[in-house]
């Protein structure tokens, strides 16, 4: 069940915000999401946060300053998605901009595992003889492989934003937003926020201790574009700090001054950089760079982040969109394959879904368990063979059900059962036997009934209301586009009704719609929909600049509608 509701919005603090300038509409949108102070509004680096409340970011600059110094051999180990990609290019180009010695190594998790394993350890020391480990994305729940690479004689520096376990590793140091007594008001930075800021720290160290001043300093404003290509992907709640971090970064990439992979990735997915959004982010650039770490290696994805030669990036830039294209033929083979368990599940009765099927693919069901999530409105975890008789999910909530937390208890009322889980409130990882499925299915689905009231399990669709006839413009569109929009900070979506003029079905998935109101047209498009709708429709939909044939017109992307 769906419905479609109006984001409440104080009017005085919307009509305060229009008298200091704003566009009328973009106050309301605003004063809606609770963004009304100057700070809440500022996009300019010096309204950042501190890095001195960050615990353990002081430790770390002295830490790796004396390393630095001491001609250390680094090696960062990175995490396999877009977060961890940036991070992992920010770091790298970061110490080298600061004199390090330095390389990564992003293992093959399908065979290593997630985090810094005992195993990627060893590997690591292998194969590039570290002094010091740094982890990016990854790390805060790594216990036994800081403990592995202590007894091989390698520090450790953690940095992370994951949700820490009871038990912290015994590292060198650790800087995560997320760990006890941490006291940094955002603790929503990604994990490229979070290495930016030991930047930023090692930077003022090394500043303190003259090896530079504030003219000749290496310019770190220059990875901004990394920072807010991770922050976005990762999908982690857009607050004022992390808002000031993408909306620079896209004023970078807007410029022109972005570094070579990324504008290898604009090229080749048909997005105009000078027009950069957070939905280019989110939408074309993440997903391809993904893609790597889902089906291949996403050490092909940071060798585009982090090489200046622009035929090069170009070259990995067409790789990557292959092996895109690749993940979504089987993400849709699996979806499709989903439906077909699931025919079998009373979903309406059910508060959860957990499904298997022996014939998918690891990397993408992370994907796929989205598209249910949102499909069902439940909280869903998805699994794939993982060898020697092991299976491993990836799951993916709604609000009111903190995935983590769930499998924390399910691991604790049936010990055994999980063999290893981590993540986030919204998203999360876990393995287990093939053979304890059902009793996994059965107690999560325990926990979904005793977590979730009925009327959590209604998607309720928040929208910013009617739009006036005036602002259907490119003009207007183009305004938005301008605003840094994304997790806890959403996109605007309007809600009106409208008289349907004409619809057909685009390749057996999609509806092209024509809509009137007010005696405008509008072509529409709803993705993933086939339904016959009535002749009067209640329509939520975002605005979008659709350029065919030279001419760019006003289209609407369809959200939902009312059938």
């Amino acid at each position: 069940m769906t419905r479609i509701a109006t984001r409440p919005y104080a009017f005085r603090e919307a009509e305060l915000l229009r008298q200091r300038g704003m566009h009328p509409v973009l106050a309301r949108l605003y004063a809606a999401r609770n963004a009304t102070t100057e700070k809440d509004l500022s996009t300019e680096l010096s309204g950042l946060h501190t890095p001195a409340s960050l615990k353990g970011i002081k430790q770390a600059a002295s830490f790796l300053a004396d390393a630095i110094a001491s001609q250390k051999v680094m090696t960062i180990v990175a995490d396999y998605d877009c977060d961890g990609a940036t991070a992992c290019a920010v770091g790298i180009r970061g110490l080298r901009m600061l004199g390090a010695t330095v390389d990564f190594i992003v293992p093959n998790r399908f065979e290593y595992g997630y985090g810094l394993t005992p195993e990627i350890v060893e590997l690591t020391v292998r194969e590039k003889r570290p002094d010091i480990i740094i982890t990016v994305d990854n790390g805060i729940a790594s216990v036994d492989g800081v403990r592995r690479a202590k007894e091989l004689g390698v520090d450790v520096v953690v940095t992370d934003h994951h949700l820490p376990g009871s038990e912290l590793p015994e590292a060198a140091v650790i800087v995560n937003p997320n760990q006890p007594g941490c006291e940094f008001l955002s603790k929503n930075l990604a994990g490229v926020g979070v290495m930016f800021y030991v930047l930023l720290a090692l930077r003022a160290e090394m500043r303190q201790r003259g090896l530079f001043d504030q003219h000749t300093q290496p310019k770190l404003d220059s990875l901004l574009d990394l920072v807010a290509l991770g922050t976005v992907a990762d999908v982690v709640s857009l607050d004022a700090n992390n808002r000031i971090l993408v909306a620079q970064g896209l004023k970078r990439m807007r410029a022109g001054r972005m570094c070579a992979g990324i504008a290898a990735l604009f090229r080749v997915s048909g997005r105009e950089a000078q027009k950069a959004s957070p939905f280019d982010l989110g939408f074309a650039l993440g997903p391809r760079l993904n893609a790597a770490g889902r089906l291949a290696d996403m050490a092909l994805g940071i060798a585009c982040l982090t090489t200046d030669d622009e035929g090069h990036a170009w070259h990995i830039a067409q790789q990557l969109q292959s092996i895109n294209s690749d993940r979504k033929d089987i993400e849709r083979e699996m979806q499709d394959i989903a439906l077909l368990h699931l025919d079998d599940l009373q979903v309406a009765d059910s508060h959860t879904i957990s499904v298997y099927d022996e014939s998918w693919h690891q990397g993408v069901i992370g994907i796929v368990a989205s598209r249910l999530k949102d499909k069902f409105y439940r909280p869903t975890i998805t699994f794939a063979p993982a060898g020697d008789d092991l299976i491993k999910g990836s799951g993916r909530s709604i609000p009111g059900f903190h995935l983590r937390d769930a499998l924390d208890l399910v691991s604790k009322q049936i010990p055994g059962v999980i063999h290893k889980f981590g993540g986030h409130a919204m998203a999360a990882g876990l393995s287990l036997a093939h053979e304890d499925l059902p009793i996994f299915q059965a107690a999560f689905e325990a926990v979904g009934q005793s977590w979730l009231e009925k009327q959590q399990l209604e998607r309720i669709i928040e929208t910013d209301g009617p739009l006036e006839d005036a602002y259907f413009s490119i003009d207007f569109i183009q305004l938005l586009d301008q605003q840094v929009w994304g997790q806890h900070f959403p996109p605007p979506l309007f809600c009106d009704q409208f008289r349907l003029i004409s619809q057909r079905i685009l390749k057996e998935r999609h509806l092209k719609l024509v809509l009137e109101k007010n005696g405008q047209r509008f072509d529409a498009i709803w993705f993933g929909h086939t339904d016959e709708l009535d002749d009067v429709v209640n329509v939520a939909f975002r605005l979008d600049a659709n350029e065919y044939n030279g001419v760019t017109k006003v289209q609407l992307l369809v959200e939902h509608i009312d059938t």
